[in-house]
């Protein structure tokens, strides 16, 4: 845990609130490709991302093509399937 992961912004993909700790590990287990944009203005998390992630992880997260919302929402309900039923 870094000391930016309590920090809470909305989400303009999901609607709702989420700290920065969902946003970095969203993308299973990877940042979200919006972490640059949403929470710029509030530390430098570019910096601090490129401080963590391979030059290969950096590439899968941020110069893919963006997924539309619809996709996400599926792939988090999805996801959330296949733990429940892993949990059950």
């Amino acid at each position: 845990m870094n000391r930016h992961d309590a920090l809470e912004i909305r989400c303009p993909r999901l609607g709702g609130e989420v700290t920065f700790a969902y946003c970095r590990q969203e993308n299973n287990g990877m940042p979200c490709g919006r972490t640059i944009r949403c929470w710029q203005i509030y530390f430098p998390v570019e910096e601090y991302l490129k401080e963590i992630l391979s030059p290969a992880e950096w590439d899968r997260c941020f110069n893919q093509p963006s997924k539309d919302k619809i996709t996400t929402i599926f792939e988090i309900i999805d996801r959330i399937k296949k733990e429940k039923q892993t949990t059950d």
